[in-house]
């Protein structure tokens, strides 16, 4: 519209010139009509020439609204038409050379973004962008999932702290209190600090906020790693190396104090006879205790030394139903409750029939042990254990439930580590020993206590662990 604007007024400013001495030509035209008819010629083909250089000069215009349309446009493949007028053809490859770095920067951008948007969805990190106004922006697969959120896009993080905001779907009772709770740590986690959270099954995180400039102003991310694995491999690794070196010493010390106790034991005849009882009851004493501190090592080297499983096929109602047997009459004894709640009908699954069985006693034996020390201590007449087995997508979910409240406001992560114990008598040893071996089969488990003042065990089994994985002579490969 510009340039049709100023070609309009110099041709009308052209035309009105010429008039002007078109009719002042005219004085000539009666005294000397070849001279008027000369300079009617003359101003004719000035006329011409005038709107020749008007259509030269504002040539360039017209390339100049053609290139900001292809701006415009973004249509950056296109090229401007060449031109055989020299200045004006620099002007055209000008254009042409700038559509072409913008083509093929687009290009390059278009390539690393299709490559970061690629590499967003493979990661196992979790990663969340957030606008100007910390509304999300972009969340990748691995944050949808670790923080059960569908259709996040637009929302801040803070409003799923509130319980009325439903998650995704699927999410059981427990899924959602654990995504809950990370969701409230992340939204409260300082710029540029790195902190290590933990949600309500154990599992723990490195989670980061950081920040970029965009246009100008500073957008958030964040970005959420999973190092419960490697924690845990790094401490079994630091707790191998411990016991280790605890058990060479204590062993070597324990056979040592052994060997002096019974040298004693055998000059006890040259004692008085009045003094010969106290004595030996004393070296008794010292060698039973002797003995309990070899065997406290002994059970810890039994955990280090775990070997690797040999899965086969198992059918895991009725070794529950063993250990049922095994604890009947114990729990009758103290007016402890040992029943199924549902038992439903599960294919034989791909497991260490030994490690787990002993792991499922410790679970048992800690849940008899909890409901009764809950009764004593609140002065109740009964408790109870409740055995659970049920199918679930994709697999199969194993829940042994108490009616003992002994977690209290212990954290979860201090349960599976050594030496950690709720009970007054306790070494720490079991808990260790049931991580150890579930870890070793890849199930997932959780250890919580419930908001009805009970507490629960339970262990997930996928369906990759249903026996018709097995190989022909009914064995596993362990991955």
């Amino acid at each position: 519209m510009t340039s049709i604007s100023l070609r309009l007024r110099l041709s009308l400013y052209l035309i009105a010139l010429h008039l002007i001495f078109f009719a002042f030509s005219f004085v000539l035209y009666s005294s000397t009509p070849i001279l008027f008819a000369t300079v009617e010629v003359l101003l004719v083909t000035s006329m011409a020439g005038g709107f020749h250089l008007i259509r030269r000069a504002l040539e360039p215009l017209s390339y100049t609204r053609r290139f900001h349309d292809l701006l415009q446009d973004q249509s950056y493949a296109i090229r401007l038409k060449q031109t055989p007028d020299r200045e004006l053809g620099e002007l055209v490859d000008l254009f042409n050379s700038m559509l072409g770095a913008l083509y093929q920067e687009r290009h390059k951008l278009g390539e690393q973004q299709g490559f970061l948007d690629r590499l967003l969805e493979a990661t196992p990190s979790a990663v969340l962008v957030f606008d100007f106004d910390a509304r999300i922006t972009l969340m990748n697969a691995s944050a949808s999932k670790l923080l059960g959120l569908d259709n996040a896009s637009g929302r801040p993080l803070s409003d799923w702290q509130d319980v009325d905001v439903p998650l995704a779907s699927g999410l059981d009772a427990g899924a959602r209190t654990r995504c809950r709770s990370l969701i409230n740590q992340l939204d409260t986690l300082p710029l540029g600090e790195s902190r290590m959270i933990s949600d309500h099954d154990g599992r723990r995180y490195r989670a980061q906020r950081g920040h970029f400039f965009d246009r100008g102003f500073a957008r958030h991310f964040l970005l959420i790693e999973e190092l419960t694995e490697e924690l845990e491999s790094s401490e079994r690794t630091t707790y191998e190396k411990l016991i280790r070196v605890l058990a060479h010493e204590v062993n070597n010390t324990v056979a040592a104090t052994g060997s002096v106790l019974d040298s004693l034991l055998f000059y006890n005849t040259q004692l008085a006879l009045r003094d010969r009882g106290d004595f030996c009851t004393a070296i008794d004493a010292v060698k039973r205790r002797n003995s309990s501190l070899g065997e406290f090592i002994e059970r810890f080297t039994r955990v280090v030394k775990m070997p690797a499983p040999e899965l086969r096929p198992v059918a895991i109602a009725p070794m529950m139903e063993d250990i049922m047997w095994l604890y009947r009459e114990q729990c009758k004894s103290r007016s402890i409750s040992l029943t199924w709640g549902d038992c439903d009908e599960v294919p034989p699954l791909a497991m260490d029939g030994q490690l787990i069985e002993q792991a499922l006693v410790n679970i048992v034996k800690n849940a008899m042990e909890a409901a009764e020390t809950t009764m004593c201590e609140e002065k109740a007449d009964v408790g109870y254990v409740r055995i659970a087995l049920t199918r679930e997508h994709g697999g199969a979910r194993l829940s042994i439930v108490d009616s003992g409240n002994r977690l209290g406001e212990i954290p979860v992560s201090e349960l599976f580590t050594p030496f950690f114990t709720t009970k007054k008598d306790g070494q720490g040893i079991g808990l260790m020993f049931v991580r150890e071996v579930l870890n070793r089969h890849g199930f997932t488990y959780r250890f919580v206590a419930t908001d009805t003042n009970e507490t629960r065990f339970d262990i997930w089994f996928p369906s990759s662990a249903y026996s018709n994985r097995a190989s022909h002579d009914g064995s596993i490969a362990h991955k």
